[in-house]
This record gives C-alpha cells, structure tokens and sequence, in this order.
C-alpha cells in the first residue's frame, strides 16, 4: 500500500524508499524547534512593513537542535484549504513537546517552512509519525505540499498458494483496516480494489476462509476472492460453493486485471510462483509490478 521520492528532514545537530509499492512514501527534510507558538517583538508589533521570512522572524527564539530525515507517507485534505502532511521519522531519538513547531526544508526550495505539529507526542512515540496542518499559500514550502500529487489508489491482486497465503492475508487484513479507518474518519490514505486467488488442493486445506469471506462481506467490491481447488475428492460446502473454482488458477482469471495501475503479489511453492510470474508476464504484466516471496 506507495510514493514518489522527495526530501524533508529534522533537526539535533547533525544532519542527520525497499519501496512498500502498497503504501508510496516521500522523503522531505524538516527541523524541530524548540518554541511553541509564534515570534513576536517586544513590543508586540513588527517595525517593519517588508514581510520576513520564517526563520528571520523567529531568530531570537531558542531552537532545539534535532535533524532528522522524514518521509512523506500520506497526504490527505483537511478542508478546501488546509492539506495534512503524515511524516515518517528516521531518527528514533527525535523528540517534541506538545504546542511546538517544525522548521521544514525541502531539497530544491530555498525557503524553510516553519509549522506548527498538529499531531500529539504519543502518535511519534508509538508509530514514528508527526503531522503537520498546512494552509494553501503561495509561500513556497506551503505551495510544495498542496501541489505534491497524492498517490492514486492502484488495483492489488494477491495470488496464494497453500501456506502462501499467510503474507497475503497480513496484507488483506491490512487494506481491511485501511478501509475501515476511511469509513470512521473520512480520510487517510485511498485504496483501491483488492483481488485474491487463494489455490490449495481441497477446501479443507484453505487456511482463514470464513475470515476472508468475512471481508469481503464487509467492504463489497473493494475485497474480493476467489478459491481454487486442484484434489477436491467431496462436494464442496453450500457456504463455499459460490466462491470456488476446480483447477488452477489460470490466465483467464488474472487477464482482465491488467492496467498500468495494478500490482501483483504471489505467495506459495515455488513451482507455483514461477508458473504464475510466467503466466503475467505472457498477458503483459511488466515485471516491477510483480512481487513475490519464496521460503522454501
């Protein structure tokens, strides 16, 4: 569930994308300052009419010296105006304090945003995530991440086979999740259609049946499956018997589900995921669009 590549970064002194082709990421590069809230002259009023920037007008202000990369792995819309930027951390030991800004540099730009961090101290702690709040100006950093496209949902078909199905449905269970947090809070990051093919030699051996049956109850038409029987000896269930198919999965199956857009993930023996990557390269499925695990 994936991104293009950029750079934002943090700050500690020191400077301080495997791509997940299911969710994009980003790179950016911001600092942390240490000053909640925002500069003012002692006065309270600015003697100046000329518009300072960001890092001109919080000069006297005392900065936490922390710098650490970031990625960018969601954007999403939190009025016509305001986008929310979701920024994964790599320096473990980067730290806020509720009420506290960013100093933002992005490669390319020469001029440093500085927001403040909607996100709580918690949310950094327990997932290494901050977020950031951005209202739609033409100052350039702002500018940058109301332009910076979103990720468009891509089409995922999951192809199992026996106990290869245990990765796959870590990602199944993962979209129901995904989908699950949209319809609660209207946001985050979109998905597209998830396709499964789960192959096993009867319907006894197809492992977390009734689970997947369940999602795809549950988010229909975004979820769905398809289970293939190659040694079924007895009649297949009643329950089941919409949602089987005897023989292997073929290239009639999968065909229709090629586009630029859709991704392709493929756990079993590996005779099977050889056969299969075979077979998707034959309908035209280019081959960094195929992924597969073999652990045996």
């Amino acid at each position: 569930m994936a991104c293009a590549a950029i750079s934002v970064g943090f700050t500690i002194p020191q400077l301080l994308r495997g791509t997940s082709r299911v969710f994009p990421t980003h790179s950016a590069l911001v600092v942390l300052r240490h000053s909640a809230f925002c500069y003012c002259t002692v006065n309270g009023t600015t003697k100046s009419k000329r518009k300072m920037d960001h890092l001109e007008r919080t000069a006297n202000n005392f900065r936490q010296e922390m710098i650490s990369q970031a990625k960018v792995c969601g954007i999403t819309s939190e009025s016509e105006t305001v986008k929310r930027l979701r920024l994964a951390i790599v320096n473990k030991d980067f730290t806020f304090k509720a009420g506290q800004w960013v100093d933002f540099f992005i490669p390319g730009i020469s001029v440093v945003g500085g927001f403040s961090i909607c996100s709580s101290p918690g949310l950094l702690e327990r997932e290494g995530i901050l977020e950031l709040a951005v209202k739609n100006a033409h100052h350039p950093p702002a500018h940058w991440i109301h332009t910076k496209p979103g990720d468009p949902p891509v089409e995922v078909v999951l192809v199992a086979g026996g106990v290869g199905i245990n990765p796959l449905f870590s990602i199944l269970l993962h979209v129901a999740d995904l989908h699950g947090s949209q319809e609660r809070k209207g946001g985050g990051y979109k998905v597209g259609p998830v396709r499964l093919y789960y192959s096993a030699k009867n319907t006894n051996e197809l492992l977390f049946k009734k689970d997947i049956l369940g999602l795809a109850d549950a988010f229909p038409g975004r979820i769905t499956c398809r289970f293939h029987v190659t040694q079924q000896r007895s009649r297949v269930c009643r329950e089941l018997q919409p949602h089987v198919s005897e023989g292997r999965i073929s290239e009639e199956d999968l065909k229709n589900h090629v586009s630029k857009d859709t991704l392709w993930y493929i756990c079993g023996p590996p005779p099977m995921i050889e056969s299969v990557s075979r077979l998707l390269a034959n309908i035209g499925v280019p081959r960094d669009c195929i992924f597969f695990e073999k652990w045996w």
